[in-house]
């Protein structure tokens, strides 16, 4: 059974260092140890230090809202997935007429009249994507319409050259475009997440045969008349690449798009208590005379170390409402990226190509254009990074240093050390930019299979709530109950904080789980 708080330990017997042969002696004798005491200095919480330092944002509401935007313009892609070549000019809204997925040069020559239909993998309300690792948002899905065609416009459509035409199977020989330029646009009579959109050919593909780019071959008689739906790649995207007008015209149509998304966050109220009696308070021990004190100060670092495993792993949760008791919790990065942010694997296996790969994919500027992020590590992973970026540099400017064979450089390699907020940051230089990296101990435990976690500083925040004079962040409340308040002889401190961490766009964080 635990010790009561209040009181001082009851093990008699201090533990020594195996082998040594010293017995110290009850606890209450001193001794003469002078500085004989060590102890031991960690970076213990540094995501709440890094947070807490570069994006405190106070809120005067517990539970605080969030608003994400994204822009739309460069959005502006859907995938062709069928056309009706029918003449002359196709009726636009007849479903059934869309059947054919490839095609000849001449049935789709310069100034050749047709209609295509387009559909999208990506939200319209609040612009929200697919994420890597992460369940995808599916073509043509309901809110996935491409609201933004417009007459006018011109939109390149990326084809597959084959040997063949639609009637059989044929060699993918190479790729091609097409840029058409829309007349009209209008709704299906059935599928109502789609565009259909009447357009005249003003590129058209070189000679031969073509196959809209997801286009796949029947399994009995190797037509190419149905689509995938799924592998959808930047190759496969039709985008808007501008419009034309006659000289006189009058002003084009336009389209509103939706890019906010709202998100809540909420504080929680954090807590830790230091209880003694007044006699355990008064007594002078040998290794440290200030019980109380020594305590105090452990507690200090409790009450910091709960806010970092919070502040990484808590779920963002209510319970309770007006009627009950409210306990809010609050959202932890690890937790958030892994039910939304990317979500890359890594195994003692991995080598830089494929950390390039990640790192690739994860700061695509069209999808996250900030340079901004953190890389918390554990140390396991921490030791791994070293080792391949600087173990890697070191090896190419020894070869031939000096000579044309020394010539070589290295596109992953540690270029240099920090110190910022009193946290050690390495930075290793990549194609994408440099990583500042630092280790986490937390990450050690594994929870989630973590082992990198990129935190992109741009779109935290530590919230601390403050209003109307209140500050509660971290504070020390002395004598909450005291001999001179309570009549019990004892004294209760108590250290309190109530925070939270805002966390919004997923697709600028990353884990890599292992």
């Amino acid at each position: 059974m635990a010790d009561s708080p209040l009181y001082l330990s009851t093990h008699g017997q201090q533990p020594t260092a195996t082998g040594d042969p010293a017995k110290i002696g009850d606890l209450r004798r001193r001794y003469n140890f002078g500085a004989a005491v060590t102890e031991l200095a960690i970076d213990q919480t540094p995501f709440f230090r890094f947070v807490s330092q570069v994006a405190n944002k106070p809120t005067d509401d517990p539970e605080f809202k969030t608003t994400e935007e994204r822009s739309m313009w460069h959005k502006r892609y859907a995938y062709a997935v069928a056309i009706d070549l029918d003449t002359p000019v196709p009726v636009l809204n007849d479903d059934a007429g869309y059947v054919h997925t490839a095609f000849s040069n001449a049935e789709l020559a310069q100034d050749q009249t047709f209609a295509i239909k387009f559909e999208c993998d990506y939200e319209s309300a609040g612009n929200v994507q697919s994420i890597l690792g992460q369940t995808a948002v599916t073509r043509g899905a309901t809110g996935t319409k491409p609201i933004f065609f417009l007459d006018g416009q011109l939109v390149k459509i990326p084809l597959f050259k084959t040997t063949v035409n639609n009637g059989a199977v044929g060699t993918v020989t190479g790729r091609d475009y097409m840029i058409v330029q829309i007349s009209a646009v209008g709704d299906g009579t059935s599928d109502t997440e789609a565009v259909y959109a009447t357009c005249t050919v003003i590129r058209p593909a070189a000679s031969g045969y073509n196959a809209l780019g997801l286009a796949v071959a029947h399994a009995s008689d190797g037509s190419y008349d149905t689509m995938s739906a799924s592998g959808h790649t930047e190759e496969h995207k039709c985008y808007v690449v501008g419009s034309a007008h006659a000289e006189g015209s009058t002003f084009p149509s336009t389209f509103k798009d939706s890019p906010y998304l709202v998100r809540t966050g909420y504080t929680q109220i954090f807590k830790t208590t230091m209880q003694m009696t007044n006699t355990a308070r008064a007594t002078q021990l040998k290794l440290v005379s200030d019980e109380w004190g020594r305590i105090w100060k452990n507690k200090l670092i409790e009450h910091k170390w709960d806010i970092e495993q919070a502040l990484l792993f808590g779920r963002g949760y209510v319970t309770g409402d007006g009627s009950t008791s409210r306990t809010s919790y609050t959202q932890g990065a690890v937790d958030y990226i892994l039910q939304e942010g990317n979500v890359f694997s890594w195994t003692t296996a991995k080598d830089s190509d494929d950390f390039l790969e990640d790192m690739s994919d994860f700061l695509d500027p069209r999808y996250n254009n900030s340079n901004s992020t953190l890389f918390m590590c554990s140390t396991d992973v921490y030791n791994w990074l070293h080792k391949l970026g600087g173990y890697f540099a070191q090896n190419v400017n020894a070869v031939g240093a000096g000579t044309a064979n020394g010539m070589g450089r290295a596109d992953f390699a540690v270029t240099g050390k920090s110190n910022k907020y009193g946290l050690g940051i390495t930075t290793i230089s990549t194609p994408y930019g440099n990583m500042n990296v630092t280790r986490n101990i937390h990450l050690d435990s594994g929870q989630g299979g973590a082992k990198i976690v990129g935190v992109n500083m741009k779109h935290v925040a530590y919230r601390p709530l403050v209003g109307n004079g209140l500050n509660r962040d971290t504070s020390i409340y002395v004598g909450v109950q005291s001999l001179e308040n309570t009549g019990v002889d004892r004294r209760i401190d108590l250290i309190q904080t109530e925070s939270g961490l805002q966390i919004v766009m997923p697709e600028a964080h990353a884990v890599w789980t292992g």
